[in-house]
């Protein structure tokens, strides 16, 4: 008898645009790695662009040293990156 393969629910689902933790977020593109780590890679990736670091940072009510992305940050970080 074959075991029964359980399926991933969470492949299912559709990425939500919402406001989200930063390391919650960077653990969806980078899932291997640790919340620290997974962080400080993509902020290497955002560093790495001038103009989405001004658009999410300067062009926004949202500061650099906030917890979380907002919606709108997250739309401009999807945009440039596509969905984790």
């Amino acid at each position: 008898m074959k075991p029964e393969l359980i399926p991933d629910e969470g492949a299912d689902r559709p990425f939500v645009i919402r406001p989200y933790r930063k390391a919650e977020f960077a653990q969806l593109y980078f899932p291997d790695l640790t919340p620290r780590c997974a962080l400080r890679k993509l902020h290497r990736w955002i560093e790495r662009s001038d103009a989405l670091r001004r658009a999410l940072y300067e062009e926004g009510p949202e500061g650099r040293n906030e917890q979380t992305f907002s919606r709108r940050q997250v739309e401009l970080l999807v945009r440039h990156f596509d969905e984790p």
